[in-house]
Order: C-alpha cells, then sequence, then structure tokens
C-alpha cells in the first residue's frame, strides 16, 4: 500500500483520505488553516474561522449523488451528517401539480441530506481525528513538491512536500486538495516540469445571500431559478437553516444595491415561489461573493506527464461557477475514480498518470464542459436583457441541447426527472441527451414551445429590480 500526502483539509480532501485511508493506504492530510476544530456543529456556524476557504459561509449543497456515493462507501460519515443536524432535501418532491404524480423508478434517487459547509466540513475533521492510517496535521503549509528519481525521462517524479517550517515530508503521491487556489502550477514550475494545460476565465456572477432559522419552508418553485438578469437560490441547511441567494453578472452595476438588507429582502419579496424563504429569523448580514475563477487544468500534455507522483483533485483540478452546488459531488466523484485507480495500477507512476488523466476527461470533464456550456449562456442571455435585446441563440450544439432539456423540463414529467437527474449530480447531462427516449421527448416539447416559449415563472420585471436595489 502506498504513502500519501493530501494537501488540504476541506470536504473533498478530507473524503479523498477516508477513502484511501479504507484501501489500507497510509494518508497524511496537511492543512494550512491552523483555527481548531471546534467543539459541537452549531459553533462550528458561529466561531470557526476557514480563511483558506473563501466560500465558507456561502451556500452548499450535498447533492442526492454526494449522498449515493457516502451510502456506499462513507456510510458513517452519513450517519454523522444525519446526527448533526443535516436536512432531508427531495429535489423531486412536490412534484409541479399539474404533471402526472405518478412514480419513477428514478424517484428513490433524488433526495439527499443536506448542511451549511461549516457544519459539514465539522463532520468530516471530528471523523478524520479517530480514522485508522489517517493522521490531520493543522497548521501545516505545503510550500513546494520535493522530487527523485524520474520515472519517465524528462519527467519530474514527485517525492513529496516542503512544509513552511522546512520540514520534508515524503510519500508515494501527493494529492492536491486545495481548491480553487492552488499554487500547483507554481510549485510545478519550481521543479522545472511543463505546464499543465490551462483554460481560466472569470466566470462573471457575484452572489448575494443571506441565512435564515426556523421552520423550514415548503418548497413551491425550483431550488435554482433564472428570472431575467438574476437568478434567485433557496438552500435548506441544517438544524432548521437555509439561506436564499439571489445572483447578478459582476458587470451589472444598477444592481450592486442588493448587498443592502432592505434593498435584498424587497427584491426576494417580490419573488412570489421565494418570498415566503423569508419568513424566519435571520442569522447572517448579506454576504457577497464575486470574482469566482473558472478553471480547468489537464496534467497530460502531448501525450506525457508533466510529473509524476502527482494528483490534482476537485476544484484543485477544475472548479465552476459555484451556483449549480455540484461542486463537493464532483469532487467525490473523482476521489472514487482516483482509489479504483490506484487499486488496479498502485506501482506504476506513469500508468497511474496517464490512466487518471483518461478516466478523469470520460468521468468527471462532462461535469465541467456542461456547467461552463450553460454559465456563458445564462451570461449571455443576462447581457442581452439588461442591455434591451433579445437573447442570443445557444451557441454550441451541447448548450442547445441542454438549454432545450431545461426549458422543456416543466412540460413532462420524464423530461422533469431527466432534468433532475443532472441537476443531482447523478448522471452527466451528455449522457442523458443520449437517451433516444428523451431526446425524442425533448425534440416533441420543443416544436409544441415553438410558438409560445417556455413557461415563464413568475417575479419582478427589470426595471422594478432595479428600482427596488436602488432604493
Amino acid at each position: 500500500m502506498a504513502k500519501v500526502v493530501i494537501i488540504g483539509a476541506g470536504i473533498c480532501g478530507l473524503g479523498a483520505a477516508f477513502l484511501l485511508a479504507r484501501d489500507r493506504h497510509d494518508v497524511t492530510v496537511l492543512e494550512r488553516d491552523d483555527h481548531p476544530i471546534p467543539d459541537a456543529p452549531l459553533d462550528a456556524w458561529e466561531s470557526w474561522q476557514r480563511k483558506g476557504v473563501a466560500q465558507f459561509r456561502q451556500p452548499h449543497n450535498f447533492m442526492p449523488g454526494l449522498r449515493a456515493i457516502l451510502e456506499a462507501e462513507l456510510p458513517d460519515i452519513q450517519d454523522a451528517l444525519k446526527n448533526a443536524g443535516a436536512a432531508r432535501f427531495d429535489l423531486l418532491h412536490p412534484i409541479p401539480p399539474f404533471m402526472d404524480q405518478s412514480a419513477r423508478p428514478i424517484d428513490d434517487r433524488l433526495w439527499t441530506y443536506t448542511a451549511r459547509r461549516p457544519v459539514g466540513e465539522w463532520v468530516f475533521a471530528k471523523a478524520a481525528l479517530h480514522e485508522p492510517r489517517l493522521t490531520l496535521r493543522r497548521g501545516v503549509q505545503a510550500v513546494g513538491f520535493l522530487t527523485g528519481t524520474s520515472s519517465i525521462p524528462g519527467v519530474p517524479h514527485i517525492t513529496g512536500v516542503k512544509t513552511a517550517a522546512g520540514e520534508d515530508l515524503r510519500a508515494d503521491f501527493v494529492i492536491d486538495v486545495t481548491g480553487r487556489g492552488s499554487p500547483c502550477s507554481r510549485w510545478l514550475a519550481a521543479i522545472d516540469a511543463r505546464s499543465p494545460y490551462e483554460e481560466q476565465a472569470d466566470c462573471g456572477f457575484t452572489y448575494y445571500t443571506r441565512y435564515f432559522r426556523g421552520t423550514q419552508p415548503q418548497r413551491i418553485g425550483p431550488s435554482l431559478m433564472p428570472h431575467g438578469t438574476v437568478s434567485i437560490i433557496t438552500l435548506p441547511g441544517d438544524n432548521d437553516t437555509w439561506s436564499v441567494t439571489l445572483f447578478a453578472a459582476s458587470n451589472d452595476t444598477a444592481l450592486k444595491g442588493l448587498r443592502n438588507v432592505e434593498s435584498w429582502t424587497k427584491s426576494v419579496r417580490a419573488f412570489p415561489l421565494q418570498a415566503h424563504w423569508l419568513d424566519g429569523t435571520p442569522i447572517s448580514d448579506i454576504t457577497t461573493m464575486s470574482g469566482i475563477v473558472d478553471r480547468y487544468k489537464r496534467f497530460i500534455v502531448d501525450g506525457s506527464p508533466v510529473a509524476t507522483g502527482l494528483i490534482s483533485l476537485a476544484d484543485a483540478w477544475a472548479c465552476t461557477n459555484p451556483s449549480a452546488g455540484r461542486g463537493l459531488t464532483v469532487g467525490f466523484i473523482h476521489a472514487v475514480l482516483l482509489r479504483d485507480i490506484l487499486r488496479q495500477t498502485a506501482d506504476d507512476p506513469g500508468e497511474i498518470a496517464r490512466k487518471f488523466d483518461e478516466m478523469t476527461e470520460a468521468e468527471v470533464t462532462p461535469w465541467y464542459r456542461a456547467q461552463i456550456a450553460m454559465d456563458k449562456f445564462r451570461f449571455a442571455q443576462m447581457d442581452a436583457l439588461r442591455e434591451g435585446r433579445l437573447p442570443p441563440p445557444p451557441a454550441d450544439e451541447l448548450t442547445r441541447q441542454c438549454a432545450a432539456l431545461f426549458a422543456s423540463m416543466t412540460t413532462d414529467p420524464d423530461l422533469f426527472r431527466a432534468g433532475l437527474e443532472y441537476v443531482g449530480t447523478l448522471t452527466p447531462v451528455q449522457r442523458i441527451l443520449q437517451r433516444p427516449e428523451i431526446a425524442a421527448r425533448v425534440a416533441e416539447a420543443m416544436e409544441a414551445m415553438r410558438h409560445s416559449g417556455p413557461p415563464q415563472l413568475p417575479g419582478p420585471t427589470r426595471e422594478q429590480l432595479v428600482a427596488m436595489a436602488n432604493e
């Protein structure tokens, strides 16, 4: 079995650590934040400082796809989440009343347990303290890679990490789970490795969020509802809490007033399907987040690894607009894939690098590509509506197909579930759209909507939003 160093003790880093430690690897997890783990889950929300996680108190969601992984691989962690107060969140129900209410086989998969990020991370961090073969070292900052004898001529082989305190930690594999701000590319340059292939762009959205406590609101509208030049997100949390988020284009200066509590509240009240989510006790001010970067890296360049002995996982590998709430689930899909590859090829660093790249492209990259496609489409819609132009058509086939599925979800109970299967991070949308029956139903629905357009959900006009944001 291998000796593994994981950099980053967020939820995905600790999830990967559990999977590998339970496969009898010896795992050390390094976390630069030194604030101690609180004694209780509610203390995590109130007092835990995680400076290395910019979105620590922004909305997060544990999707049905993650619940399925936890039930199969880490059932004790799932139980601990429930015991910490995680809420049951059913994506399917209530089914829109105008639809056929008959059950379908997938219905039992479209639910999850979810929690606020600090509470969810507390569960993983506490469990890590008692996990055999797993050592969690908080307050230890990795600052670069150690190298050894190359396994592929001309390709650096990473054999561990250096710490800020001057310690050399040797390992068979180093796994980077440091998230959106990963320093991996800089550290590779420092050992004269080639740069990974990289795509990067600002996703272009600003998020305005407030948290509440009380009796959990009944959901009567979509959890994520695009509407004109904004979108609104309503998410249950743990222990009778929830969050409400409005997000807009970052360059939409007319809506910057949403950071003001009164303007934000009036704006949310103008959405009939979401207004009742304000009927609780606020437990935060309006928290804002912007400057979120979409990034994708690939560590096989011209058919060869840029380095061996290194794995980049979850958001350190690729990250997108967080409004879809898939980051944690996609990170766990990635971690399970790594665990399975190490079972097959643990003794060949070059083969591990190639196989991990191959399987990442097949199983994980589709999630990234679909989200990027829809984000660009949504941003173009927002821009056009703000400027008084007709929204542009989808720019490519993937975007066209995704947009058609989402537009037709409310017209057909099976398309409704197909959309939720993707939203819930159970199956990539590309595979869902390849099903002949789904493709045929989408085409039929789009033809029926050719003249009437998709159903419009209620909410304020652009002019009303601008007025409320600037009162």
